[in-house]
């Protein structure tokens, strides 16, 4: 197995579930609040990486990021190398390919605390940031779990994205899909069906835990 792809791999998407948490928590919470009649544009928004072809999505992410593009230009100015063909770059992709499986669950979550717990910690005289934290965050934890685990499964398995925006470089921007697709071309079927195995384990047993992890919660929440 291609162990340097699989490191790469598990690296890119630990950093990935982490910025879509980070990022998907503040947006997820406001699309579950706001009462603003155009929600249905953010929301279509941050869902059409479902829809949109890898390819597509990976094209016009790499014009963005590009030495072209106000982005890529600036990047370049600050930190003395270009985004695309880099892990950044790899980085920058796979949280734009991943955030609807973070930003909807977390968003169906927080949608299902109860707001009358918000506003009574509001009127007890606690913070917005600090309800958030304490009340919204604990009751909402199965869907966060739920999310950070399908985009750091999402990311494990991308091919399209990567494969325009960083290339194969090995150890660079060799993700663990396009480990076993250079396998598959090659007529090395033994090594591509190893790693894929391993691959569908991982999936699958990660998966397993999360499920089991939620219905736990869930079971203890109400006798808390």
């Amino acid at each position: 197995m291609d162990w340097q792809a699989i490191a790469l791999s598990f690296r890119l998407s630990a950093c990935t579930a982490f910025l879509l948490l980070v990022l998907g928590l503040p947006l997820a919470s406001w699309l579950a609040n706001t009462r603003w009649r155009g929600r249905f544009l953010i929301e279509a928004l941050v869902a059409l990486p479902i829809v949109l072809p890898p390819t597509v999505l990976g094209f016009y992410v790499l014009m963005a990021i590009g030495p072209l593009s106000p982005v890529g230009r600036f990047y370049e100015s600050v930190f003395g190398h270009r985004l695309p063909f880099t892990f950044q770059g790899l980085l920058v992709a796979s949280v734009l390919y991943s955030l609807p499986f973070a930003v909807q669950p977390f968003t169906s979550a927080l949608a299902t605390v109860d707001r009358r717990l918000v506003e009574a910690s509001w009127c007890l005289g606690v913070g917005k940031f600090a309800t958030f934290f304490r009340i919204a965050l604990p009751l909402a934890w199965p869907g966060v779990l739920t999310g950070i685990v399908l985009s750091f499964a999402h990311t494990m398995g991308e091919f399209g994205v990567v494969l325009m925006i960083g290339g194969n470089i090995p150890g660079v921007t060799r993700t663990v899909s396009i480990s076993i697709y250079d396998e598959v071309q090659a007529l090395n079927y033994s090594a591509a069906n190893q790693t894929a195995l391993a691959l569908l384990l991982f999936s699958f047993a990660v998966l397993v835990i999360t499920y089991a992890l939620q219905r736990q919660f869930i079971r203890a929440w109400p006798t808390r």
